[in-house]
């Protein structure tokens, strides 16, 4: 009989469920912007809000049997823009959420907005609902590059929102973006002093890639070259370093104690249950581990949620990819993990990564001891190398959902 710790495991076993966190995905936005690639949808008329939030009570609902019983950590509204919705439908959310599974006291409840004046007035009703960390859309401070990024807000707009933020939240997230079309590294530099003005407690700067399916891969812009945004980027580490923030994961940094809880426990590898348009789960049981992706178009998802059945697929994760999915994750995390994490968040014993290991190892791309495993400074350039180390069998890499929506505009 297999027991865990067998290298020959060929079932998950767990004895304890990892922390569950909750994602809520919004689709709708004022404008697609051209180098977006999540599931969002430009806002043609009304958007249709009290059915919308029908069909996301419908589907907490319709998952309540496979989690039941357990804590929900964190909550976080991403889109799409969340806060095109009112504060009023913000609130009920929250309400159906509380009246059904157990919330933190101190859950960590997070919502995306979008600078502009025309959201500014609602941050204090969002705050009233239960709102307690603002994750606000900048991506630059310079009008040039709102610009070419197809923004709808200014630079104006974008430091009057950052101010009310900040005053009526205290916990808020600036995201911005480097490399962008045109950008000098002078241009880079002056758009991190403008952010560090404010002090925010937690930067996300994200490096722009171009996506398939969007504007900007039909028509790519001319970007930095590469040694030009690698330039870019050690600006930004130095500077942020240099202002007292922790790099602690690959584009997120922040001040001592404001790392945003939500993310971690993706990069930790954590569940997460995600209802709406699109959303994606992934959801341990004693003896397996499934992925659940929604609908993706709003209106079939509200169809489907409101008749009870909001799935497109639910698929087991197996145990080749389970070694994949696991270092995908926690090797965004500059200080590592602990190696017993493994174990505990997979069911499998570690000896299940040891090729990739080596490989890696041998590279130089990591280091570890018996305790913990940690990407170096030349693992944490090169990610992309040190994580396909670790890819299952071509058969199954197919299979694999690696860009679950998660918050803070990890993927582009």
């Amino acid at each position: 009989m297999s027991i865990a710790g067998d290298p020959g495991l060929r079932a998950p076993r767990f004895t304890a469920l990892p922390p569950l966190s909750l994602y809520v995905h919004i689709p709708w936005c004022m404008k697609k912007c051209p180098y977006c690639d999540f599931n969002s949808h430009e806002r043609r008329g009304d958007v249709p809000e009290a059915r919308y939030v029908d069909a996301l009570i419908a589907d907490l609902e319709f998952a309540l049997p496979s989690i039941w019983g357990r804590r929900v950590d964190t909550v976080f509204f991403g889109g799409g823009t969340p806060s095109l919705f009112s504060a009023g439908a913000i609130d009920r959310i929250l309400g159906a959420v509380r009246a059904r599974v157990p919330l933190s006291p101190d859950a960590e409840i997070t919502l995306e907005a979008n600078p502009g004046t025309f959201e500014q007035h609602k941050f204090t009703d969002f705050k009233a609902a239960g709102i307690n960390r603002l994750s606000l859309g900048v991506q630059s401070f310079d009008l040039r590059f709102l610009a070419a990024l197809g923004r709808v807000h200014d630079d104006q707009e974008a430091r009057a929102a950052g101010r009310a933020a900040l005053t009526i939240f205290g916990n808020v997230n600036f995201d911005l973006m480097y490399a962008l079309p045109g950008q000098t590294l002078d241009d880079a530099r002056a758009d991190v002093t403008k952010a560090l003005e404010f002090s925010p407690p937690h930067l996300s700067f994200y490096h722009l890639t171009i996506e398939p399916n969007t504007l900007f891969h039909r028509r790519p812009p001319q970007l930095p070259d590469d040694d030009v945004a690698a330039d870019i980027e050690n600006a930004v580490e130095d500077a942020l370093a240099r202002a007292g923030y922790v790099h602690y994961e690959t584009s997120a940094h922040a001040q001592p104690g404001f790392e945003c809880r939500h993310n971690l426990n993706y990069w930790r590898f954590g569940d997460y249950l995600g209802i709406g348009a699109g959303a994606h789960s992934k959801l341990s049981f004693r003896d397996r581990v499934i992925r659940q992706v929604r609908y993706k178009q709003p209106q079939q998802y509200m169809d489907a949620a409101l008749r009870g059945a909001p799935l497109v697929e639910d698929q087991e994760v197996t145990r080749d990819d389970m070694g994949f999915e696991f270092m995908l994750n926690a090797l965004r995390l500059n200080a590592g993990v602990p190696i017993a994490l493994f174990a505990e968040r997979t069911g499998y014993p570690f000896t299940l990564v040891q090729k990739g290991l080596d490989a890696a190892e041998q590279r130089g791309l990591i280091e570890r001891d018996h305790l913990h495993l940690r990407p170096t400074p030349l693992g944490h350039r090169f990610l992309n190398d040190l994580q396909a180390l670790f890819l299952p069998p071509a058969g199954n890499a197919a299979r694999i959902a690696v860009k679950p929506i998660v918050m803070e505009r990890l993927e582009p």
